[in-house]
């Protein structure tokens, strides 16, 4: 790692903390980051020529593997072409209509740069449709950097431990409400006394941000239900499941439709572009054919149009997700298997192709639980898991994502160092 320590010295004289995203300096792990260089299929290479299998797989776009050759020549020829307008494209009018062919909930899209500028415009387009002001999210659910919702957040936050964010006005958290994730309960008591000034309830249908928790039955039908009495607006962040979980992402998975929908990067292969989405009369207060203001200069930029129409294409065509979830449950089920037999106490959460190992016993059902784990153990053992060529996410509170390229060979390979690193933890 000398190349990469050489770079991360260099970095932290130029960037704040040496990374331009916080999770990535690795504090939370012990370590230093790596700086990658390439990438294939399921592995990753450092500067310094090691090659990794790869759980990261850029925060989870990456569904198809690390240069699918159908995405890397679709990039190709539209640079040919040209990189950016700033106009519309062809791509975006295609891009939008493979989105609400598979998403039904999502009548009309406007696509932005990223999942924060989706969420930003999700709540934005909620205030001004509902003429509200308040907005309830979820304790561990990230939304992305915007000011009033960095309140009781997941992803990184979570991870450096910071609770809340300096620079965001007392007057901003004062308009958003944070609640235990899948506590109806807690929500009602909410409602009873505030649900008439909600503008919207954002919630991750399935949480990755403080690690993978699945909602618990009954929870997101018991959001839609509440949202319907007191006109509140309900906002699925699926920046993490959509086209994840399968074409419809998680609301088509648990059948419940909500009225906006926040979209990632997967839609744009891994390269930055976001979108939200919902019904039409909603989606219609828009600029420019309504008041409510949103713009983008590259917004639908034709370079991640191309790589993400390629992406969703090769999805609707080749439909990996059961073959994605019988990986999921080969990997994780067999961490579960090692870490019982030498008695660890763990729980490993996963549905689809994410999933987490906790070093906290079950169950793991929201931010709160999910906070007991023993940070100490996953750093030692992110540190082995490294050491044997396994890229992980450097944190306990963050998904890991699996891939179509991920094969037999490189999820056995896993589960041998994970034997390794737990055996080696247990013995330290």
């Amino acid at each position: 790692m000398e190349k990469s320590h050489r770079l991360f010295l260099e970095a932290q004289r130029l960037i704040p903390g040496g990374v331009n995203s916080p999770v990535r300096a690795c504090k939370a792990v012990g370590t230093e980051p790596l700086f990658l260089e390439s990438a294939k299929g399921a592995y990753v290479w450092d500067v310094d020529g090691n090659r990794y299998i790869d759980y990261v797989c850029s925060w989870g776009p990456l569904i198809l593997g690390h240069s699918h050759p159908k995405v890397v020549e679709a990039i190709r020829e539209q640079v040919e072409k040209a990189t950016t307008f700033g106009a519309p494209t062809e791509l975006e009018v295609e891009m939008a209509r493979l989105i609400t062919t598979v998403v039904p909930s999502m009548e009309k899209v406007r696509l932005v740069n990223s999942g924060t500028e989706a969420t930003m415009s999700a709540l934005r387009l909620a205030r001004a449709y509902t003429g509200r002001d308040h907005i309830l999210k979820f304790n561990g659910c990230y939304h992305g950097h915007v000011d009033s919702l960095l309140v009781q957040a997941g992803s990184g936050l979570a991870t450096l431990g910071i609770p809340d964010s300096l620079g965001v006005p007392q007057s901003f958290a004062q308009t958003t409400i944070s609640l235990p994730y899948n506590n109806i309960n807690e929500l009602d008591k909410t409602l009873k006394h505030l649900g008439r000034e909600i503008a919207a309830i954002i919630v991750e249908p399935v949480a990755g941000n403080m690690g993978v928790v699945l909602p618990e039955p009954g929870f997101l039908e018991g959001l839609r239900d509440r949202c319907n009495h007191y006109g509140i607006l309900l906002i699925f962040d699926e920046v993490i499941t959509g086209f994840r979980l399968g074409l419809g992402g998680a609301q088509g998975l648990f059948n419940v439709r909500p009225d906006i929908t926040c979209l990632g990067k997967i839609i744009g292969g891994g390269l930055p572009v976001g979108a939200y989405g919902g019904r039409g009369e909603i989606m219609e207060l828009v600029a420019p054919q309504g008041r409510m203001y949103q713009a983008g200069t590259l917004s639908g930029n034709p370079i991640a149009m191309a790589a993400g129409v390629q992406t969703l294409k090769v999805l609707m065509e080749e439909d990996p997700y059961q073959g994605l979830s019988a990986k999921a449950q080969i990997l994780f089920g067999g961490i579960m298997e090692i870490a019982t037999s030498l008695d660890f106490e763990i729980t490993v959460n996963y549905i689809g192709s994410l999933g987490t190992l906790f070093f906290a016993p079950p169950p793991i059902r929201c931010y709160e639980d999910a906070k007991k784990s023993n940070l100490q153990l996953f750093r030692r053992f992110y540190q082995q898991m490294l050491k044997q060529g396994i890229y992980l996410p450097p944190s306990q509170f963050e998904a890991w994502f699996i891939s179509i390229a991920h094969g037999d060979d490189e999820i056995n390979k896993t589960l041998e160092a994970v034997h390794r690193a737990l055996n080696t933890i247990k013995d330290e």
